[in-house]
This record gives structure tokens, sequence and C-alpha cells, in this order.
């Protein structure tokens, strides 16, 4: 693959902290497997699948902006360590419970919830971090690698996942999760990661900030609007994926886990080739256009009639997804002011922690109603209809007259903004 997806990791501050957040992800994504598949199989509902897929990220939407805010003010490589620690007490609890067969669905989702908490302090800490790690022109890869060690992930979990079940069950692969952690406070014990420039706002005008200039940034406003659509309609296909192996095709834990790592070997192709793709086509251009060939690759994922095919068409979907929501994070990071980086990112974190969770709670009801694979495809569907009216609303805009020029936050005037959303 091209260098310059790989220059970060001449970086060792960087090379060390994305090697711990890779045995900590395997771990996570193991978590995940293990869970979906327990629950898709104990409850057969994908409404349940969505409640527990969904509760880890409602904490992004309530307390991940806080925390986002809190970056940019406090010491990030203790959030990381002390964030991290918290993950692996949650995750060793819920491996003694799940593990004994205690607890219900609505517990698994009450500690995920908790551990979603958790991760919204650690999350942007990690975030905001990466400009510190990296020299500036790296930055954009770096985003891409780092995405990419979470899909590897995505590859590696589930088969370790498969091989802990087969070994020890549902709880052994839980368990495993809980020691991941400790990578994560070993590397951020290891480096050195520069303090933010002080900040005096209160927390919640720090939030205000941030939405202030998403709103005022053309480049962000117009990525926000996609990311609204592609969240809320897109991304609940990964809730869904345990309930396709296990309900649609009648699969095992070790189709579960092929899934899922179809899925995962599409965005990692995505995150590592980002930096490449978007040097020579611009992130703008790789954004729109992956987003475009995913609505089409949703349908086939849906409508496949074995779990071969299945498969095949939900890498693609993993891929297409992939370029798309790390373009979502890219853009944030391009564009932030180094001040406010945290505060912008909180505004991706409250669209990804309230409509993710929202889209596969309405998509599971209505899965459980008319079937998995209906509501998928339909997915791309709406999905299709939903860009192509946000461009030709955008052409409309960019081709009236400009009346008057809008003002920044700062009160001084700015050139018209043409760009849709």
């Amino acid at each position: 693959m091209p260098s310059a997806s790989f220059a970060p990791f001449r970086s060792r501050p960087f090379t060390l902290i994305w090697i711990g957040a890779l045995v900590s992800n395997i771990g996570t994504w193991m978590e995940s497997v293990a869970l979906g598949y327990h629950v898709a199989e104990t409850t057969g509902k994908a409404g349940w699948s969505a409640v527990v897929a969904g509760a880890t990220f409602v904490p992004l939407g309530i307390v991940g902006p806080v925390g986002s805010a809190l970056a940019d003010r406090f010491d990030r490589r203790r959030m990381l360590i002390g964030g991290s620690l918290v993950s692996a007490l949650v995750a060793a609890v819920l491996a003694v419970r799940v593990g004994t067969d205690a607890a219900s669905p609505g517990e698994i989702a009450s500690l995920g919830f908790v551990a979603g908490c958790a991760s919204a302090f650690t999350f942007p800490a990690f975030q905001t971090a990466l400009p510190y790690l990296v020299p500036r022109e790296h930055l954009l890869a770096a985003v891409g690698v780092s995405n990419a060690q979470w899909n590897l992930g995505r590859v590696l979990g589930p088969v370790f996942a498969a091989l802990a079940m087969w070994a020890g069950g549902v709880g052994a692969a839980l368990a495993v999760n809980a020691v991941s952690f400790l990578a994560v406070v070993a590397a951020a014990v290891s480096v050195r990661i520069a303090q933010p420039p002080p900040v005096k706002r209160p927390v919640l005008g720090a939030l205000a900030d941030g939405l202030r200039f998403a709103r005022s940034s053309p480049p962000m406003r117009h990525m926000l609007v996609v990311m609204v659509f592609t969240t809320l309609l897109a991304a609940p296909f990964i809730a869904f994926v345990p309930q396709m192996a296990t309900v649609v095709f009648d699969g095992d834990a070790q189709v579960t886990a092929l899934m899922v790592t179809a899925q995962g070997v599409g965005a990692v192709i995505a995150a590592f080739t980002l930096g490449s793709a978007t040097a020579r086509f611009g992130l703008s251009r790789v954004m729109v256009g992956a987003l475009a060939v995913l609505c089409p690759a949703l349908v086939l994922y849906g409508i496949a009639p074995a779990v071969a095919l299945s498969a095949i068409a939900l890498a693609a979907v993993g891929l297409l997804y992939g370029y798309g929501f790390t373009s979502f994070a890219g853009t944030a990071q391009q564009h932030a002011p180094e001040e406010m980086r945290g505060r912008v990112l909180a505004v991706n974190a409250m669209v990804l922690g309230l409509l993710y969770p929202l889209g596969s709670l309405v998509q599971g009801g209505i899965a459980d109603k008319v079937g998995l694979r209906w509501v998928t495809a339909g997915s791309g569907v709406l999905l299709a209809a939903a860009l192509a009216g946000q461009a030709f609303l955008g052409r409309r805009r960019a081709a009236a007259p400009a009346h008057q020029a809008p003002v920044d936050p700062a009160g001084a005037a700015t050139a018209t903004d043409a760009t849709p959303g």
C-alpha cells in the first residue's frame, strides 16, 4: 500500500498508542460478537439486539460532548488511563454475570451503557491527542489508520471470540476483553501527550462553541448533514449482523463471526487506503462517492440469498461505510482550530451517539414485524433518496443569488457559502 497511508507509524508515541488501542479493540470486538450471538440466540428479537448494541452509543450523544469539552482542558493521558481502568472493571462484571447465565438483556444493556460512559471520555481523549502524536501533514493518514486499528479489531476479534467461546463459552470471550483494556493503560503510561492550551470557558459554553463553529464552517455543515442521514439510515446494519447470521440464515457463533469479520475486512481496507484516496481525489469526493455506492451495496446485502453472498456484500458495505465514516472524522480533524478540536469532535459524537441508537431501535422494531431483509434493503433505498434530495437542494441553493453575506460568530462578514447542507 502507498507509504503516505503509513507515515504516522514513523512516530514512536503514535505507534505505541496505536498498538495498545488495537489490543483493546480486539477485546472489544470479541465482546461485541459474543454478546451479539448471546442476545440473538437467547431472544431471537432484532429489537433486543438494537437495545444492547445502542446502549453503548447513547452515552456518546449524552456524555460524549462533555468528555470532548473536557479533553480540551484536562490531561488527555490521564483521561485515557482512568477511562480504560473503569472500562476494564465494567467488562469484568459483565463477564461474570453473562458467564454464569445471570444477566438479562436489560442488565447487559445497562452495563453497556456504563461502559459507554467511560468510552465517552477515553475516545475524545484519544482523538484530540492525535495531532500531538504526528506531524500535521500526517494527521489525515493518522485518522485513517486509527480507524484501521478499530476495524482490524473487527477482523481479528471475531476469530478470537469464536476460539474463546469454543474453549470456554461466552464468558471466556468477555473475560479476555476485560484484560485487553490494560494494553491502553500500558501504552498511555509509556508516552507523553502535550497538554492542551488552557480553556476558561464553562463546559456548556464550550459545547456551544463547537456547535457554532460547525454551523459557521461550510465543510462541517455539509459533512454533518450527510452524517445525519448515514447514521440514522445506514449505520444500524452494524447492530443487526448477528441477527442476519442467526435468524435470517439460521447460523451459529461461527457464522456470526464470519459475517462480522467480512464487514471488518472491508472497513480495514478503507481505513488503510483513506490517506492515499483523499490525496488523489479529495476528502469530500471520497465521502460522497463512497456513500453513493453504499446505497446499492446495502440493498444487495439485504437480498443476498446465501451466507457466502451475504458475506461478500457485507464486505463491500464495510468498505464503503468505512470510507464514509472515516471521512466524517477526517473533516472535523482537518477544519477544527487547534484550541477547539475536542469541542468540534463533540458534535460528531452527538450525532453518532443519539442517531445510531435511534435508527437501530426503529429499524429493529420494524424488522421484527416485516423481516430484517426488507429493512436492510430499504435502508439503502432511503439513504439514496436522502442523498439525492440533499444534492438537489444544494444545487438550487448554489444557483440562487446571494442577498446578504452571513456573519461569523465573531461578528465579521464571511463569503457567501455555496456548499450544500
